[in-house]
Formats: structure tokens, C-alpha cells, sequence
């Protein structure tokens, strides 16, 4: 990143720091913030577009409040770009999400109140810190920071819910850019909207914030009064005063000093209270303001003066593309497929679905358990729901998948998205467990595509199957195999990839193709390795692994997940359960949340790139001579 001068941003290496300016000096703080943030994440990409929007929030929370004494914990962190910088990691934001160095999320292990890379947590993370505080007689500010896209999930309300039957401090800020990663949906976006929208309650709201400054009797008269008034005029409950916040707003998320202003008169008021800010994500930087937000949110490289992006490498196409294109193909031929995203239709393409046929598409919002019941409900009237989430969210939806779908045997497809690691985004969004935690399931089918053909055929026999279907697949860049008619494919029928006779390597999914290059070298040291596409983690090939455990007394399993329970376990219990005992080495993930990095770096880290795979297949051998 060029060289630039700032007045005030090298100035501010902490809340305490920030503190020494003027009131009037933090408009052009948080333009030089604002700067600081789009250079940095042009040469080393990031969340963009929602940290842009929350600039001025940041800057007011820790103008007024003296963090870390007092708390802030910020939901998923997609928006916590400025306050990692205020609180002193200006240098590491240059290496944000790096190997090494500070991660793209809050962590606690960094000096933030609370961690978070899923949606919604906010509300119950901090509820609970602001008991905590009570219960040692300790006085603690503290605030969630939410946006409106997050407040749709379950949990938020849930939240609410309990913090508003408390008499307890706490303040939640609701970040309102009527846009998530896509476009926010439902009956609270339309609520919010009428909120924002009703000119005789702002008309009114301008009064009684105009009147916050006064004595403290006028403003609590002001409050009464708008209290009283508010519902009149928006011609239904307040939602957040129906579950007994205190609400203040809608007022301009990017007016810094009034922010500072209102914040510092809501510490006096006690119990619950929501502040309802209007931002506009992307603020400030003109390409991102105007651009289509999906890109935006992540645009990976771009050059800050023209906001032109880094074309991305050509070559294959991205395995969340080959299910958008194939989820439309199967939609035109049946009736009965329909697709369910939880807020993600961009990224996991089912938008190219529902560009061309909008009815057959469902977004519930950021909302994994219901995504998965109303899933369930829909297979229980007759449709094909092809329910795509990422690994990691499904996790959020475990309970709705054991009792709403596996038991009453639902025909539900789940394409679970960004399965295994997946780089700079960290240990929150790996997809390392979703193997492990399904496998226990009854009724359950497991597969695992190696390359983007097999992703169709696997979409295509899950079509035409009945009862719960998981297939996973990783994140980015397929293998490079040219996409041909799908065909239905023998459920838990393993590959022969390669003939072998001194090692059996078992892989699933994708790993299938650094097992293929590790094979490849071994036959270069002399070592004849005979590679096998599992496919399936669940049912397994039976008849394939009485082969292998006939044939083999030296196995190598390699999986893109964690190794407790997941498929190398499957085989080992199954060589157990059969009376064989070859010597087993599994690779996959170790007992670890594995931090940040490329996903080369991170493969390599747990030992199952093609480099490790070899290792694994040369020291097995050796070992056994």
C-alpha cells in the first residue's frame, strides 16, 4: 500500500487516544479512517463494503465509552474494520486475514469482548457480559453492534426476547443498511422500512433528539412523550418497545458528532435500550456506494482511484457456479425442484435460479434452522428442495435437521457450500465438521464430488432419490472438467482411479486430486499406489473395502474435514466391525480450530496437501519394510 499522510490516524493508536481529539475533529478522523480502510483492502482484500458503513459508529462507541473496561461486541465482524484500527492494530490491519497475523473476525484472543463470524450472536453475547457485570457489582457499558440483516435470525430475537424482560444495561445499536450480503428480506426489513419511513414520527423524533441535551427533567418530559406517541403514529406496536427496549431512532449513522451526542445521553437511561442508526454501506467510497453490493461486500483486489477489480484468474470455473448452472438445469426438467438459501443467493449461486424462475426460489433471510424446517415442510408437500448453506452455518441448523428432516425421512437435498477449509476467513467458516456430525445420522446419504462432473451427477441421483441428501463441496476453483449431460450415479459405489499394489489411498471429494499427484510421485520413488474416489462418506463401499482390506495391509485415508468422526474413522470402524486390522494412517484435520491463511498454507499446515499425502504414503511403507 502507497505511502500517505494522515493529520489524525496515526495519532490514534487506542481508544484512550482517540479521546484526545476534538469533537469537531472526528468528521475528518473518520474520513481518514475511511481512506485508510478502502487502500488497504485494494492490495489485501477483505470485508469492504459493511466496515465502510460502520465507520462513525466505531468512532462514537469508543469516543464515549472506554473500551476494553466497557464492552463491545460486534455481530459476525464484517463491520469491525475501524474498531480493529482505533484499538491498536493499524500496522496488522495490512496483514488482516493473513497467516500470522490478525484475523478478519473479532477474537477474544486479540484483546476483543467477544468473538464472532456468524450472524446474530450479538444480543445474547452481550446480554450475558452485561449480567455478569451486575452480578459482580461491577458498572460496564455495554453494546451490540447488529445490523438489520442479522437482526432476521432466530437468536437475535431470542436475544431480545430475555434482555428485554431484564432490567439490565445494555445498548444495542441496529446498523439499518436494508442490505446484508444481498438484499435483506421479510416482515422486519418491511417494519424497519415503515419506521424509517413514517414523516410524522421523525418529524416528532427530530424534536425529542433536538431536546436530549437539555435539563435532565425536559429530556426525560421529551421521552415521555415520544413514548407515549410512537405507536400512534406508526399505527402498531414499536416492535423492540413490545419486547420492552427502550428504542431511540431512526437517526444518520454517518453524523459523528450526533452519534457521540445521542450515545452519551443513552448511558444515563437504564435497562435495555436500541439505538436504530441509518447507514449507507460502502460510505465514502464511491464504487462501493454504487456498485452492486454483492460484490462489494468482498471485492477482493481493486484500484482505489478507479474502483476497477482485479480480474480473477481464468481457467476453472468455481464448483458454487456448476451448482447454480445445474440447479437450473434440474429445476427446468422437474416441477418439483425448488431451491432455499439462507440469505446467501449469491453466494452460493442459487441466484442464477432464481434470476430465471424467481417463484421457485426461497431466501428466508439469515436464518439456517428454519431454512432447513421450511425445507422440510416443503419435501413433506411434495416439492425437491435443494437447500444450499455453507458447512459452517449448517451447523446453526443440526437440531431441525435430526428431528424435522432425518426422522420423518424428508426428500431434502442440502448442497453444503465452503466444506473444508476455506482460507483467509479462519476458523469460523471453515466447513470441517459438517462429515463428523452427519455421519451419526440415520437416514442420511453423504457424497463428496472430486470434480465439477461428478457435482452434476451427484445433484442429478439426489433429484431422483428419496430421504435426506447432503453433498459438499469445497470453495472455489473446481478441478478443470468440462461439464457434460448429468446421469445418476450408484449411491455408495466407490472409483478405481489407479491400479496399485504397495499402498491403498482412499480419498474423499476433492481431495481426490492432490491424492492423485501425491500417487504420481510415489510411482516416481518407486511405490505403487492404488487410489480410490470414496465418494460417498456415507453409505461406504463395502464391497470396494473388503477389496482393499484383502488386498492391503498398509491404507492411507485423506479427507477435507476434521479426523474425529469423520470418514477415515468410518473406515476404520468399519475394518474393525470386519475382523481386518491394516496398519490406518488418516489424514484430515487434527483436534485444532485452524486459524487463517491460504488454503495451500492451511492444507499443508494440517498435512494433506500432495506434499503430506506423499509423506504419509513413503513413511507408511518404509515403516512396514
Amino acid at each position: 500500500m502507497e505511502n500517505k499522510e494522515y493529520k489524525y490516524l496515526e495519532k490514534v493508536n487506542s481508544p484512550s487516544d482517540l479521546k484526545t481529539l476534538e469533537v469537531s475533529q472526528l468528521a475528518d478522523y473518520c474520513a481518514e479512517l475511511r481512506d485508510y480502510i478502502v487502500r488497504s483492502c485494494a492490495v489485501n482484500p477483505g470485508h469492504l463494503s459493511s466496515s465502510l458503513g460502520a465507520v462513525e459508529i466505531a468512532v462514537a462507541i469508543h469516543y464515549v465509552f472506554d473500551f476494553p473496561d466497557d464492552a463491545v461486541v460486534w455481530d459476525v465482524g464484517h463491520q469491525a474494520y475501524a474498531h480493529k484500527i482505533i484499538t491498536g492494530r493499524r500496522e496488522e490491519f495490512l496483514s488482516q486475514r493473513k497467516s500470522g497475523s490478525i484475523a478478519g473476525f473479532p477474537r477474544m484472543e486479540e484483546g476483543d469482548s467477544f468473538g464472532a463470524g456468524h450472524s446474530s450472536v450479538s444480543i445474547s453475547a452481550a446480554y450475558g457480559l452485561a449480567e455478569a457485570a451486575k452480578m459482580s457489582g461491577r458498572q460496564r457499558g455495554v453494546v451490540a453492534v447488529i445490523g438489520d440483516g442479522a437482526m432476521t435470525g432466530g437468536l437475535a430475537f431470542e436475544g431480545l426476547n430475555n434482555a428485554g424482560a431484564s432490567n439490565t444495561n445494555l445498548i444495542v445499536v441496529l446498523n439499518d443498511n436494508r442490505q446484508s450480503i444481498d438484499t435483506n428480506v421479510g416482515a422486519l426489513r418491511k417494519h424497519l422500512l415503515r419506521i424509517t419511513s413514517s414523516r410524522k414520527y421523525n418529524r416528532l423524533k427530530r424534536r425529542v433528539w433536538g431536546g436530549l441535551h437539555f435539563v435532565p427533567r425536559l429530556r426525560a418530559l421529551l421521552q415521555h412523550a415520544a413514548h407515549t406517541v410512537k405507536r400512534g403514529l406508526l399505527r402498531q406496536s414499536n416492535l423492540f418497545e413490545s419486547l420492552n427496549f427502550r428504542y431511540f431512532g431512526p437517526t444518520n449513522g454517518h453524523d459523528v458528532v450526533g452519534l457521540v451526542r445521542t450515545l452519551r445521553s443513552l448511558q444515563s437511561i437504564e435497562g435495555p435500550k436500541l439505538l436504530h442508526v441509518m447507514t449507507l454501506k460502502g460510505k465514502g467510497y464511491a464504487p462501493a456506494e454504487k456498485g452492486d453490493p454483492a460484490v462489494w461486500h468482498s471485492p477482493g483486489r481493486f484500484d482505489v482511484a478507479t474502483g476497477e477489480r482485479e480480474p480473477s484468474k481464468g481457467g476453472v470455473a468455481k464448483y458454487q457456479y456448476v451448482f447454480g448452472r445445474a440447479l437450473l438445469e434440474l429445476a427446468e426438467a422437474d416441477e418439483r425442484v425448488v431451491g432455499v438459501t439462507a440469505a446467501m443467493a449469491t453466494g452460493t449461486s442459487m441466484n442464477i435460479l432464481q434470476g430465471a424462475m424467481p417463484e421457485r426460489v426461497f431466501d428466508v433471510g439469515i436464518a439456517e434452522g428454519h431454512a432447513v424446517t421450511f425445507s422440510a415442510g416443503l419435501a413433506a408437500g411434495g416439492r425437491v428442495p435443494f437447500c444450499a448453506i455453507y458447512s459452517s452455518f449448517m451447523q446453526r441448523a443440526y437440531d431441525n435437521l435430526i428431528h424435522d428432516v432425518a426422522l420423518q425421512n424428508l426428500h431434502v437435498v442440502f448442497c453444503l457450500d465452503r466444506a473444508g477449509l476455506v482460507g483467509e476467513d479462519g476458523a469460523t467458516h471453515h466447513g470441517e465438521f459438517d462429515v463428523a456430525y452427519l455421519r451419526p445420522i440415520p437416514n442420511l446419504t453423504i457424497a463428496a464430488p472430486r470434480n465439477e462432473q461428478e457435482l452434476r451427477d451427484m445433484m442429478f441421483t439426489a433429484s431422483r432419490g428419496s430421504g435426506p441428501f447432503v453433498i459438499r463441496y469445497p470453495r472455489g476453483g473446481a478441478a478443470g472438467v468440462a461439464e457434460g449431460p448429468m446421469k445418476e450415479l450408484s449411491v455408495g459405489k466407490a472409483e478405481l482411479l489407479r491400479e496399485g499394489e504397495d499402498v491403498a489411498l482412499l480419498t474423499l471429494g476433492h481431495t481426490a486430486l492432490a491424492g492423485s499427484a501425491a500417487a504420481e510421485m510415489a510411482a516416481e520413488q518407486g511405490v505403487s499406489v492404488c487410489h480410490i474416489d470414496l465418494r460417498w462418506a456415507k453409505p461406504l463401499d463395502e464391497d470396494m473395502l473388503r477389496m482393499v482390506a484383502k488386498k492391503f495391509d498398509r491404507i492411507v485415508t485423506v479427507e477435507d474435514g476434521v479426523l474425529n468422526g469423520g470418514v477415515g474413522s468410518a473406515v476404520v470402524e468399519w475394518m474393525s466391525d470386519n475382523g481386518f486390522a491394516p496398519h490406518i494412517v488418516r489424514l484430515g484435520i487434527g483436534d485444532e480450530f485452524v486459524s487463517h491463511g491460504t488454503v495451500g498454507q492451511l492444507k499443508r499446515h494440517c498435512g494433506y496437501d500432495a506434499e503430506g499425502i506423499l509423506n504419509a504414503i513413503v513413511k507408511l511403507t518404509t515403516d512396514n519394510q
